[in-house]
């Protein structure tokens, strides 16, 4: 069984028994066909969606889906996080933060974080000039800024650690 939570807040537990699935235990209809078109046709209980997927980030079993247009984000959680989950055990937390590196040689115009702060997923943390336009680097976790090893207005190369994560 799978438990599928959907925009941070709907819960649901999904199976597949005996050919038939089962959403909160109840059987439902369900066939879904990917389009040449990249699109995903997808029949329920004999109504019809159209689904595109925005985004897919295996290490978090994480989905962003597009359902007629309206964003959907579907994390997944396995029997074996299932497990794990109630043994007190939290591979999300206890992975080890990576630092922020320079994706790109350029020149740090700001430093938007400072040590000691929680910062979220997708938090603006440095802006880097490179080629003439600005980027803003940003979290791809939640973490705290331990270190930031850079100041404005210093050159960087490709690679170089900016902020230490814990």
């Amino acid at each position: 069984m799978l438990k599928i939570t959907v925009n941070n807040n709907n819960k649901y537990e999904v199976a597949q028994k005996d050919g038939q699935w089962l959403l909160q235990d109840e059987a439902v209809n369900l066939d879904a066909l990917t389009q040449p078109n990249g699109l995903i046709s997808v029949l329920v209980d004999n109504k019809s969606y159209t689904a595109t997927i925005e985004k897919i980030d295996t290490k978090a079993k994480e989905i962003t889906l597009k359902i007629d247009g309206q964003p959907y984000n579907i994390a997944i959680q396995e029997p074996i996080d299932q497990l794990l989950t109630s043994m007190g055990l939290d591979l999300k937390a206890m992975q080890k933060a990576e630092p922020i590196k320079a994706p790109m040689p350029g020149m740090i115009l700001k430093v938007l974080v400072e040590p000691g702060q929680q910062i979220n997923k997708g938090d603006g943390l440095i802006i880097l000039e490179a080629m003439k336009m600005e980027n803003v680097l940003k979290a791809t976790a939640s973490a705290t800024v331990k270190a930031i090893k850079i100041n404005e207005r210093t050159a960087v190369e490709k690679g170089t650690v900016l902020i230490e994560l814990e």
